[in-house]
């Protein structure tokens, strides 16, 4: 018996063989899904020492995070990527589930479900320790070839070319996409994770790949760049990647972006006061993808990853429930995209 199973919420056929009707393109976040451990102490923590805090258990992975947020604006999502056989995969799946996001999950008997570790300190900044479980175990022959190519985007985080595997597979991915037509987006993931890998050997895996949006945060921007200024890093963008939209997230001082069809522009942060910034760049990137794949205005699309953003951000974990205010930030930018189809 093989040690590994896929899973699919897309290619269950009809009841009694009666043909489907054709799915509506969809946006494929592949890459990371893990368990994430929120950790807030209420004081310093010392070694030896104890402490109080919050804490919290919930779905996590950058890749899943933004799935859930494409979905949860109004673009249908699939997540493609590994889990292992265990509780915590079962749980990371039925949260994707419970958000109406597609699965096309292999299922590995042999490696367990990554576990992130997020340490977050009194400004809500948080530092992270990410497990290496199934999520960094995936194989070209296990992609769904498929639902790539019938995609309207796909969308890759910098952690599944950080090392091989996952990286043959995000990279054939990424191949089967352009090849197909389907537009391509990154997040660079972590500027620690480019400085331990190498800012040349990571601009090389990142230049074999024609990204038409990349998600740079400051820090990963000034790691890719070395540049020391935002608006300087994205100059340095704009001339690597000219055929590239960029979108230069900069916590409380907003966004930049800058291209091809996109005069640069500057869109405001909100006021809200941080809490916990776990996610907020996850939740950030798929509201970016849900409005501007639905009306194509890269602006607007700013403004509207820029208020869920926010939202997230004064709030703990990466997927907060949805609320009155979250759906009154939406109604907006939902009401402008009413007709347009995916």
């Amino acid at each position: 018996m093989s040690s590994e199973a896929h899973l699919s919420s897309l290619s269950t056929p009809a009841r009694g063989g009666a043909p489907r009707p054709a799915p509506a393109p969809i946006l494929v976040s592949l890459g990371d899904l893990a368990w994430d451990v929120l950790a807030k102490p209420d004081t310093l923590l010392l070694a030896g020492g104890d402490t109080t805090g919050r804490m919290e258990l919930s779905g996590g992975g950058s890749a899943a995070n933004l799935a859930v947020w494409a979905q949860r604006v109004g673009f249908p999502s699939t997540f493609v990527g590994k889990i292992g056989d265990d509780t915590f995969g079962e749980l990371a799946l039925a949260t994707l589930r419970e958000e109406g996001v597609g699965l096309e999950v292999t299922v590995s008997r042999e490696h367990p479900t990554g576990v992130i570790l997020a340490l977050i300190d009194g400004r809500g900044q948080r530092a992270m320790l990410t497990g290496k479980g199934a999520d960094w175990e995936l194989l070209p022959a296990e992609l769904p070839i498929a639902t790539i190519q019938s995609a309207r985007h796909l969308h890759l985080t910098a952690w599944s070319l950080f090392r091989d595997p996952p990286r043959r597979a995000a990279l054939e991915a990424a191949r089967v996409a352009h090849a197909a037509g389907v537009t391509l987006s990154l997040d660079p993931g972590s500027f620690q994770m480019i400085e331990q890998l190498g800012r040349s050997r990571f601009l090389k895996i990142i230049d074999s790949i024609p990204f038409d949006i990349i998600f740079p945060n400051a820090d990963e921007a000034r790691a890719m760049s070395g540049e020391d200024t935002p608006e300087r890093a994205l100059d340095w963008f704009r001339e690597h990647y000219p055929a590239a939209l960029v979108v230069l997230k900069m916590d409380e001082h907003g966004a930049l972006l800058e291209g091809p069809q996109q005069a640069r522009a500057h869109v405001s942060a909100t006021d809200d006061h941080p809490q916990d910034a776990t996610g907020a760049g996850d939740a950030f990137g798929g509201a970016f993808l849900a409005s501007y794949l639905l009306h194509q205005n890269a602006v607007r699309a700013a403004e509207c990853a820029a208020q869920v953003g926010g939202w997230v951000v004064s709030r703990f974990g990466a997927r907060p429930p949805i609320d009155d205010e979250l759906q009154a930030r939406l109604a907006p930018f939902q009401q402008s995209a009413a007709g347009v189809q995916p």
